[in-house]
């Protein structure tokens, strides 16, 4: 008798920095959404596919929902919402060390108007005091309904197989939507863009990473079954272009090398990556800058 299987959608919801990146790499056993301390490192949704039994979990991280300035921000906490809205699961992920604060509180709020079927996470428990975790879990239950509440930590992992076991049932049956051995549906060339501008999060300081965009240009295959990729990262100003080449482009060619190795990794083949800075001001005002890095521009 053939197994019974189910494909669903998990979205991963919460504010910035509650660890939704981390865990969605945790969960699919890979590398797919870039992650650093800072907040909004991720900007648009990003799928990771998950076999789990005869279950295909399709794993939705959208970026952190925070109030929105410039075009890019709006485009960014628009596309966080739209990766919720068709999921089967809504997966709350509130930092158990920063609580209830006022950007978690607001996205309890706008979920508990929305009334989708919501499972509480309460990341980063490792970090606090147990007999503290059940006033928070208490606080937000009462703004809104939840379904099962799990304590975890998406660093160490503690906790997180129980969260995707009991997923693995939640989700509807159903045929699978993507080939078994498919990690995600991100393009090879987006992903890329990604590696580099996480390696610009995690090499520069302050407004930088903020003010940079990161786009591939081209993603040529080469007769040896190498690819060679040139990008470009997109600066604001004149002296965020300075920090990013730094001094003798020492600074350019650590990124450049940090991401060919991740990159070469996660494709399994030889990468051959080359870097290019250009100054372009008010580009994340631009649509066509917004459009190709993944996000829609109606925003």
């Amino acid at each position: 008798m053939t197994q019974e299987t189910r494909c669903g959608f998990a979205a991963l919801v919460g504010a910035p920095n509650a660890g939704k990146s981390t865990l969605l790499n945790k969960m699919a056993g890979a590398k797919l959404s870039i992650v650093s301390p800072k907040a909004q490192t991720t900007r648009f949704r990003v799928l990771g596919i998950l076999m789990r039994e005869s279950t295909q979990i399709l794993l939705v991280d959208t970026p952190g929902i925070f109030k929105p300035r410039r075009k890019l921000d709006r485009a960014m906490v628009a596309a966080a919402w739209a990766g919720a809205e068709d999921a089967d699961v809504t997966l709350l992920l509130i930092d158990a060390r920063s609580g209830l604060d006022e950007a978690a509180r607001a996205v309890v709020e706008h979920l508990a108007k929305a009334k989708r079927r919501v499972w509480l996470v309460l990341n980063k428990t490792d970090l606090v005091p147990a007999p503290a975790l059940l006033p928070l879990t208490a606080e937000i239950s009462g703004m809104i309904d939840v379904e099962h509440v799990f304590m975890i930590s998406a660093r160490t992992g503690g906790g997180v197989d129980d969260l995707l076991d009991a997923l693995a049932g939640a989700l509807p049956p159903g045929p699978y939507l993507y080939p078994e051995d498919d990690l995600t549906d991100l393009p090879d060339r987006l992903l890329a863009a990604e590696l580099v501008r996480e390696q610009v999060f995690l090499q520069t300081h302050e407004e930088v990473p903020y003010g940079a965009t990161v786009e591939t240009e081209s993603f040529t295959e080469r007769p040896d079954g190498s690819v060679r990729i040139d990008v470009t990262i997109y600066v604001g100003r004149a002296s965020h272009k300075a920090i990013l080449i730094g001094e003798k482009g020492k600074r350019i060619r650590e990124i450049g090398e940090r991401a060919r190795k991740q990159l070469g990794s996660l494709l399994e083949r030889t990468c051959h990556l080359f870097l290019n800075v250009k100054e372009r001001a008010g580009w994340d005002e631009e649509r066509a800058r917004l459009r190709a890095i993944g996000l829609d521009d109606n925003a």
